[in-house]
């Protein structure tokens, strides 16, 4: 597959994931224009979130029956329209509704991974899949971070949904132009297809352990950063919110692991590189746990090692389950992306009641959990091989 295909890959994967995280910096300033509460306005994001869990279980199996090029280049016509919808939005309730509806709209990078391993030689799907991800990955953090400050620049936060919609216009021509048309694999009706998404994931028990892998580190992760603001601009750090934003640039570490990840795969060290970054997740926490939380390299080391190891599970996962059945590459996707995101739905409910109930210690040690379960399964499933 040649660089520049698998740049085009990554940058378009990035910017289609981006949608979904633009509104998370602009929340107080919609919230200031309609006169609304808190609660009112972050019910926008809940609703992003259900919306784009129902694009990954409806839209993604799409790919394995219809060209990807076609569903690809049309989701993201259909995100550029309600973007510009959403600029225009007269009432908070209209914004909610059509945040929902890109969300479910805007589920094109997990089909784009899944394109890529398709069209990847299985010795360099693995790389391939790493540096998609990383697009991915950044995609994530330059919304969060770039949705604020274009808003801040343009002096209001319609100008970003503006900025996305035209992106979205260019990046649909572009990808029209260049992405190949592949024959499809699976000859289904949308209901058989649904269907045998469960088939699949009874039949697969690689698909099921990587399920399990990704449920319980995103889910650690997602505990992680939902309750990192209350720590942040507590003592002894009393930070704003323009420095607790600028903190999940180190996430950027991520997107690095990623690729690295994805060459050890490719080597078939999946198994000893799967435990090792898990191992690192389970360090991250103790080191995030120094002092309660109040010594702030420790901290960040952790945040550091948190996301290389996370990140860094997430794409041996993917390129171990994407070597299972080519002919179901997106249906595998929808099966793992939604356990997944349920890890981080559960994820973000336990370290809310966590920090509730014990303040960041009892996050700590909440995440800890999940990383020694995850390691605990990894152990028992490598001397279960080794017999």
């Amino acid at each position: 597959m040649p660089k520049l295909m698998v740049t085009l890959f990554s940058v378009a994967a990035g910017l289609a994931v981006a949608n979904i995280y633009y509104v998370q910096p602009l929340i107080t300033a919609i919230a200031d224009e309609f006169h609304r509460g808190s609660g009112e306005t972050s019910l926008i994001v809940t609703v992003t979130t259900f919306g784009y869990a129902a694009g990954l279980v409806f839209v993604v199996p799409l790919a394995d029956i219809v060209d990807r090029r076609k569903l690809i280049v049309t989701l993201l016509s259909i995100v550029a329209v309600i973007q510009a919808v959403s600029a225009a939005a007269p009432s908070i309730t209209v914004l909610t509704v059509v945040s929902g509806l890109v969300a479910a709209s805007a589920v094109v990078a997990p089909i784009m991974v899944a394109f890529a391993a398709t069209l990847a030689a299985p010795a360099e799907r693995g790389g391939v899949t790493g540096r998609v991800m990383s697009g991915v990955l950044v995609g994530v953090l330059l919304a969060r971070t770039g949705g604020g400050l274009v808003a801040q620049w343009a002096g209001s936060w319609r100008a970003v949904y503006v900025a996305a919609a035209v992106l979205m216009v260019v990046l649909a021509l572009l990808l029209h132009r260049k992405l190949p048309t592949v024959p499809v694999g699976a000859r289904l009706g949308y209901g058989g297809l649904l269907r045998s998404v469960v088939a699949i994931v009874r039949e697969e028990p690689v698909l099921r352990l990587r399920c399990l892998y990704g449920f319980l580190s995103f889910a650690g992760f997602s505990a992680f950063w939902a309750t990192t603001a209350f720590l942040l601009a507590g003592p002894p750090y009393h930070y704003g919110e323009a420095v607790i934003g600028l903190f999940g640039l180190l996430g950027a570490v991520g997107a690095y692991a990623a690729r690295v990840a994805g060459r050890f795969v490719d080597r078939g060290w999946e198994r000893w590189s799967t435990g090792a970054l898990l191992l690192a997740v389970l360090l991250a926490w103790g080191l995030m746990a120094i002092d309660g939380g109040g010594a702030l390299l420790p901290l960040m080391a952790g945040v550091v090692v948190l996301d290389l190891g996370v990140q860094g599970v997430q794409v041996a996962n993917l390129s171990t389950i994407y070597a299972l059945r080519p002919e179901a590459r997106s249906r595998i996707t929808m099966a793992y992306t939604g356990t997944y995101f349920l890890g981080g739905a559960v994820g973000s409910a336990v370290s809310g009641a966590a920090y509730a109930a014990g303040g960041w210690l009892a996050v700590c040690a909440a995440g800890a959990v999940f990383a020694v379960l995850a390691l605990a399964i990894w152990a028992v499933q490598t001397l279960c091989r080794a017999r």
